[in-house]
């Protein structure tokens, strides 16, 4: 569910995946198994993407609308 939500929020913000990966300080292949979920968000990033995009780690998550 995280993967979905985090596209949503960086095509809604008109971020690429390099741009989102240049701001998070990971490769633009990361972001991409992110998204479609290959690859488990850490912590520390679930915190910085939450602050940036200002949503909660529950929304993030999909544990809240």
């Amino acid at each position: 569910m995280y993967g979905k939500i985090l596209k949503e929020l960086r095509i809604e913000n008109k971020l690429t995946q390099q741009k989102f990966a240049e701001i998070f300080q990971i490769s633009p292949k990361s972001v991409s198994k992110y998204e479609n979920e290959q690859l488990d968000l850490n912590t520390e990033l679930i915190m910085k993407i939450c602050k940036y995009f200002n949503v909660s780690a529950d929304y993030l998550l999909g544990l809240e609308n």
